[in-house]
């Protein structure tokens, strides 16, 4: 009888051990002798969003250009990616979605970089200043991009008024400058009417000065009278610049290298001033006294 109690003693025993739980953090420790006796394999937390330290925060584009505002994110999840232009608070996109009437905003996301990239289209002056790109964590994460706009200088290499012979060989020249993109176009016009290349004998050219000009040139062979008047060079939204061209027919070759309307003028006829009319005067009355004289002496 005590040998019946003594096994069944040892079997309830034995029961009890296999079903007690595992102590604490046992799942974790896998080789033992970790740091607080956790293992040196205990799982790690799942790092939260977080933006990539290499995310630019300054952009610089030119006046009418495009400009992508870049913000990496690692880890993302399922939080939500804000555009927020700081200067108005006005939020611009949330994720795909645009919230502006402005169209020229849109936002993508690039996958593989784990990039928000924000788009400006035809970026203007007013555009310059510091966006925010946002995330819906709790507390709010923001990664700040500065937008700067440059804006190209446009003239005319000659001045305001330009003087040429008639059938000489004009070329006028509209130099871009501090412009890091070469624009997509220059037209030029002949007061309202746009000089097309192929419809007359008229010559348009386009050269690039590293690192920031261009250089478009309008070239009239053989002008004549009809060729004067006003041209203008119109590169793609940028301003614009004109010249005012006058075709002479030769008389005046003195305007031509002034720059200046220096016609010809006929000489101012001399004046007789007061004093000389004196001088003249008093020898006429010496005179007819001598003659009045004689006569009283005849």
């Amino acid at each position: 009888m005590q040998v019946w109690w003594l096994a069944l003693l040892v079997l309830l025993l034995t029961s009890s051990s296999v079903l007690a739980p595992p102590p604490p953090n046992a799942g974790e420790d896998m080789g033992g002798g970790g740091e607080g006796g956790r293992g040196r394999h205990r799982r790690r937390a799942f790092p939260g969003p977080h933006f990539h330290p290499n995310s630019p925060v300054n952009v610089t584009t030119q006046l009418g250009a495009h400009a992508y505002l870049p913000c990496r994110i690692k880890n993302l999840g399922n939080k939500s990616v804000s555009w927020i232009r700081n200067r108005d608070s006005h939020i611009l996109t949330v994720d795909r979605y645009t919230f502006i009437s402005d169209e020229r905003f849109t936002a993508w996301h690039e996958a593989p970089t784990q990039t928000w990239t924000l788009q400006v289209r035809f970026v203007q002056e007013r555009d310059a200043g510091s966006y925010e790109c946002q995330v819906s964590t709790e507390p709010k994460m923001s990664h700040f991009v500065t937008l700067r706009v440059i804006t190209p200088s446009v003239k005319i290499a000659s001045e305001s008024d330009l003087y040429v012979k008639s059938g000489s060989t004009v070329n006028i020249k509209c130099i871009i400058s501090d412009a890091p993109q070469e624009p997509t176009y220059i037209f030029w016009y002949h007061g309202d009417r746009r000089v097309v290349k192929g419809n007359s004998d008229r010559v348009l050219s386009v050269a690039r000065r590293p690192p920031d000009t261009s250089i478009g040139t309008l070239t009239i062979p053989s002008v004549s009278l009809t060729d004067s008047g006003n041209y203008t060079c119109a590169p793609a939204s940028l301003k614009t610049a004109s010249v005012m061209l006058h075709v002479l027919s030769g008389e005046h070759p003195e305007a031509m290298q002034s720059g200046t309307n220096s016609a010809s003028k006929t000489p101012p006829k001399p004046t007789t001033s007061a004093a000389q009319q004196r001088t003249h005067v008093i020898p006429l009355l010496l005179i007819t006294a001598l003659l009045s004289l004689l006569h009283g002496a005849t």
